[in-house]
């Protein structure tokens, strides 16, 4: 079945991609450059591996970039299902997901500024620097806790629309609100408990595969256009919070 009769697979498709990325950013770059209490090594590493950390912040945007349209073909699949929902999904899950995105990748712009050593921070000594390098880099580890506060709040109402769908499981509705669940409880343990951040990370691990679970069955399975166009007939499709 090609793309353009299947807009549910072409929705996964794009999400898939945005999984895919993600990682990199978050968890491979941090592992390969970033010396946890070492701000000196931490600089160091990022000098010596500037293409890579730079690599990052491109990857970051184009996310930011891709994620508008992932939420766009989110909303045109589901908002038969009830008008609001959908909007208020877009408004979380795009503008708000989007606009901290582009925010918090402006923390690693300054340390890229700063490993560079541009000429105006040559008022500041190389210890001072690195300081300021851990800095920059410990607030864009606060500005992901806060994007997860929003990856969490756009879930539940993409949850409740996959939920009452007649073209996508109830199972996948039921996981995504364990999946925003977990985001937020995520988000509130950092800044509140982070000792016990990679505890509770541990512990609602399995749920934030609800996501994951989305995507592959719109890649795989999809929602064709009869079938999407069939379920805007029924009664699932009140423009009513409520309907």
């Amino acid at each position: 079945m090609s793309l353009a009769r299947n807009p549910g697979r072409i929705a996964g498709l794009l999400y898939l991609l945005t999984a895919i990325l993600g990682p990199f950013t978050l968890i491979y770059i941090p592992s390969i450059l970033f010396v946890h209490g070492n701000a000196t090594a931490t600089a160091d590493n990022i000098a010596a591996h500037e293409a890579l950390f730079s690599l990052g912040i491109v990857i970051d945007l184009f996310s930011g970039i891709l994620w508008i349209f992932i939420i766009l073909a989110l909303y045109r699949l589901l908002k038969g299902v009830n008008q609001n929902l959908a909007v208020l999904m877009a408004v979380l899950g795009g503008v708000m997901v989007t606009l901290i995105n582009f925010l918090i990748t402006l923390n690693n712009a300054a340390v890229l500024i700063l490993v560079r050593g541009a000429d105006f921070a040559s008022v500041f000594d190389k210890p001072q620097r690195d300081a300021l390098v851990m800095l920059f880099l410990r607030m864009h580890r606060h500005g992901v806790l806060a994007a997860e506060i929003y990856w969490g709040l756009w879930l539940f109402p993409l949850a409740i629309l996959v939920y009452r769908s007649r073209f996508l499981p109830r199972f996948l509705g039921v996981w995504l609100a364990f999946n925003g669940a977990a985001y937020l409880a995520m988000s509130l343990t950092g800044f509140l408990w982070p000792q016990y951040e990679k505890l509770l990370g541990n512990i609602t691990f399995p749920a934030l595969f609800g996501e994951l679970a989305l995507m592959l069955w719109l890649v795989i399975k999809g929602v064709d256009r009869q079938t999407l166009d069939a379920s805007r007939t029924g009664p699932t499709s009140s423009l009513a919070f409520g309907g």
